[in-house]
């Protein structure tokens, strides 16, 4: 499944089957990221943060968590939004991808 806006430019593509939780978390997961490549950094960080906090078990949540801190950066430009976004991902997905690619937020 792919996620792509009206002129076609894909936002976020979903292979093979998912269980209904994660299939619904990686679809919000896509629209979040929609609304990132439009520039809508407050509306996206509020969209990447619900399905964190909706789908916590799921691969999507320690993504949506990544690109909050990212959308509230971009949408502010205080860094604070990326230190408390990598300390959360380091506390609950220590070991993770996201984790590992937020360590450069760390001072």
């Amino acid at each position: 499944m792919i996620l792509a806006e009206p002129d076609g430019t894909e936002r976020h593509r979903l292979v093979g089957y998912s269980p209904a939780e994660d299939l619904l978390a990686q679809i919000e997961l896509g629209l979040a990221k929609a609304a990132f490549g439009r520039q809508q950094f407050e509306q996206a960080r509020t969209a990447f943060l619900d399905v964190a906090d909706k789908h916590p078990q799921t691969d999507a949540a320690p993504e949506a968590v990544y690109w909050a801190a990212v959308s509230g950066y971009k949408a502010s430009g205080n860094p604070e939004f990326l230190k408390k976004g990598g300390a959360r991902l380091r506390e609950k997905w220590p070991d993770g991808e996201w984790a590992k690619k937020s360590s450069v937020w760390v001072s």
